[in-house]
């Protein structure tokens, strides 16, 4: 089942945020495999990912969000005092 068929759009949109670092490793690993395909449709959906030469890659607007988490998750794990 798609997350479409499961959760409401904003919903959708944040449960593959939440992914979307674990998805981006998947690709660098070269396991696209196993990445859901419905994902992938969302992902290019929101303009976060893209078909380039019949390869997945990340578009500007998904190296920001990647970007954007990775800053979060820093400041989440940073201890205080540093």
């Amino acid at each position: 089942m798609s997350l479409t068929a499961s959760f409401p759009a904003a919903t959708r949109q944040e449960l593959l945020r939440e992914r979307l670092l674990a998805t981006v490793d998947l690709l660098k690993q070269r396991r696209a495999g196993e990445i859901a395909e419905g994902d992938i449709d969302e992902y290019v959906a929101l303009h976060w990912m893209e078909w380039r030469g019949g390869s997945l890659k990340l578009t500007t607007t998904g190296e920001n969000v990647c970007r954007h988490l990775t800053t979060l998750l820093n400041r989440s794990t940073a201890r205080p005092g540093r």
